[in-house]
């Protein structure tokens, strides 16, 4: 199933609290099980002004969907293609 990275827009996020964080991930936890298992929400990386989002899903409409549901900005949605780190420099 594709890999989808999603740039959320979300001013002041890196000073969010873990209180506000755990209330937006119950959120969005609680909608991905209402979505059933097509969608799955790998990781995220929260800056100072966006949140970057790694979801597992059948197409990027499921994971703007998503969005949509949850009231979350995806301003840039794009299909991971492949992924490489530092071994893929080994011969």
């Amino acid at each position: 199933m594709p890999k989808y990275i999603i740039e959320r827009e979300i001013p002041g996020a890196g000073a969010l609290t873990a209180k506000d964080l755990q209330g937006i991930s119950q959120k969005s936890c609680g909608i991905l099980s209402e979505m059933g298992p097509k969608i799955q929400w790998v990781e995220s990386y929260v800056t100072d002004n966006k949140v970057y989002c790694v979801y597992i899903a059948p197409d990027e409409a499921t994971v703007r969907a998503h969005a949509e549901q949850g009231g979350f900005p995806a301003n840039s949605v794009a299909e991971i293609k492949t992924m490489i780190d530092p071994t893929t420099a080994e011969a």
